[in-house]
């Protein structure tokens, strides 16, 4: 089985500065959410990529400015339904909309879930631009975590907010609830890979892999727990749960890197809550086309609310 399963609509954008020298098997997995390097490597084999128009070969060098293109492995895929999942849209202009993403709700259409996901609501909303099939998701939020996201609706935009990203100017601020007591404030800076044994989960246990940076300031304590205010400087799949959880602060709820806690009123929280207390508050960027610097807040969800008031003790 594929350690992930990658989206199952086509990809097209210009590639930035930022990628400029990097091997195009390299630069796909970080250009394109939901691809690891194999993956790529087999589309690159099977002739789903292109620069420029040509298919390339893996080694290729890019210069920046080409256009790519990243095609899923069954062209039957590539349909997108609309559909009227309900999804709050913060901003919205020519080149962009700002979603608050709900909990619960997967970003990709992928193999065995092809419908029921944001890109399937964006289609509905016609929020995906030019092309409905073609959305310009430019980062992923994990299925259980709600919040801001940006999503590009012209391929200009995408190469822009995609390259912001990449540099690492995107101001990401999350608000997670976790168990334990984190100091007043911290900084994170670890290693980070898969995991050697479970391959679906990752760690900063490694001694070799991509950097990792996460900062958090203690906002509020109650009854064993704390909420916080946590920045991320890197963007890595699952990153503040693992970071949080192997400091020995796991996120309230989380069912993968948390545990079920003793406590039976933070138990019954978590139970209620039904995922991990983790929600994107925050997500500052340069406006793709004029250059202005936006920020969008998405207010915290009323699960995440009632969590901490069951802490809190009423």
């Amino acid at each position: 089985m594929p350690d992930f399963v990658p989206a199952a609509v086509p990809v097209e954008l210009v590639v930035p500065a930022s990628a400029a020298g990097r091997r195009v098997d390299q630069a796909i997995p970080v250009l394109v959410q939901g691809l690891t390097r194999s993956q790529t490597k087999r589309l690159i084999e099977l002739g789903r990529v292109t620069v420029d128009g040509a298919t390339p070969k893996a080694g290729l060098l890019l210069r920046g400015g080409e256009r790519l293109r990243v095609e899923p492995e069954s062209p039957e895929a590539w349909s997108v339904a609309p559909e009227p999942i309900p999804v709050p849209v913060l901003f919205r202009d020519d080149d962009l909309v700002v979603i608050d993403k709900p909990a619960d709700l997967v970003v990709h259409p992928a193999v065995g879930h092809p419908r029921g996901t944001l890109v399937n609501a964006l289609a509905h909303l016609g929020a995906a631009g030019g092309d409905p099939g073609r959305p310009g998701i430019v980062h992923r939020l994990d299925r259980g975590t709600s919040g801001v996201m940006v999503v590009a609706r012209n391929a200009a935009a995408h190469a822009r907010l995609a390259e912001q990203f990449a540099r690492r100017t995107v101001e990401k601020r999350y608000a997670a609830i976790v168990v334990g007591e984190p100091p007043a404030e911290g900084r994170l800076e670890t290693w980070y890979g898969r995991h050697p044994v479970d391959r679906q989960r990752f760690t900063s246990k490694v001694s070799r892999g991509r950097r990792a940076l996460t900062a958090f300031r203690t906002v509020e304590r109650a009854a064993g727990c704390a909420r916080l205010d946590v920045q991320l400087g890197t963007g890595r799949t699952h990153q503040i749960r693992v970071h949080l959880a192997e400091s020995g602060w796991p996120i309230l709820g989380d069912p993968v890197y948390g545990r079920r806690p003793r406590d039976p009123v933070l138990r019954g929280a978590a139970e209620r809550l039904g995922r991990p207390a983790l929600h994107a508050a925050v997500l500052a960027f340069d406006h793709p086309r004029t250059g202005a610097r936006v920020r969008f807040e998405a207010p915290l969800p009323a699960d995440f609310r009632e969590a901490w008031t069951t802490v809190r003790g009423g």
